[in-house]
């Protein structure tokens, strides 16, 4: 599981910040954007292993994002973990279309979160190696 790479995008900084040490503090790679639109950028240029984005953000939502990576040939597989306002659910069906691993309602726990990301890597894993 060492040196797997998380791309968290939110534009709430502490959200970023707090998950970041628990993920770096786990054997993760972390890279980080604060919109949309940058983290499709990263997204495209570092191949993270796993993408954890706020659905609320400026320039370009969360699933902007999503819909934009599923577009993309190297991204189009690459797990995605949502993070929502607790009033605000995304449709079952629109998961289900844009292929989102999992969604977290803020405020959600880092460990949670954590693991979460195991869980979706462990699984991807082990279709990998079927």
């Amino acid at each position: 599981m060492a040196d797997k790479k998380v791309l968290v995008v939110d534009d709430e900084i502490h959200i970023v910040h707090v998950v970041a040490i628990k993920l770096r503090n786990n054997g993760f790679e972390v890279i980080s954007a604060d919109n949309g639109a940058e983290g499709l950028k990263l997204a495209l240029a570092e191949k993270p292993d796993i993408i954890v984005t706020d659905y609320q953000m400026p320039v370009m939502t969360g699933l902007e994002l999503v819909e934009k990576l599923r577009q993309n040939e190297s991204t189009r597989d690459t797990p995605v973990v949502m993070l929502t306002a607790r009033s605000f659910a995304i449709p079952q069906q629109q998961q289900d279309d844009l292929r989102i691993s999992g969604c977290l309602s803020k405020p959600f726990s880092p460990k949670e979160l954590l693991g979460n990301i195991e869980d979706i890597l462990y699984q991807k894993q082990l279709i990998a190696d079927d």
